[in-house]
């Protein structure tokens, strides 16, 4: 079920409406829950279980601040292995020994 909750922050989506919070709260109260649809007597419960819920995420969202993503390069050849990066290493620890 939670699976399908998606991140609502910026730069995963750059501006989270209501529905996608109520989407997101309705998702998690029917995770806690372990129901998919509550029955006629959890009903008002539920329903201000989502409220509650998506009034927390839109206060949450509105209060964190989200610095400049990190840009990773994808290409190969600007990337190094853990043995390179390694052997990098006991190089510059040989020249200062010696």
């Amino acid at each position: 079920m939670c699976r399908s909750i998606k991140t609502l922050r910026p730069p995963y989506t750059e501006d989270a409406g209501p529905q996608e919070m109520q989407a997101a709260a309705l998702q998690y109260v029917r995770k806690i829950a372990g129901m998919r649809a509550p029955s006629r007597a959890n009903q008002e419960a539920f329903d201000e279980a989502v409220r509650q819920v998506t009034a927390a995420t839109d206060q949450l969202l509105a209060s964190i601040t989200v610095g400049p993503s990190v840009q990773r390069s994808s290409d190969a050849a600007t990337r190094r292995s853990p043995r390179a990066a390694t052997r990098e290493r006991s190089s510059a620890v040989r020249r200062t020994a010696g």
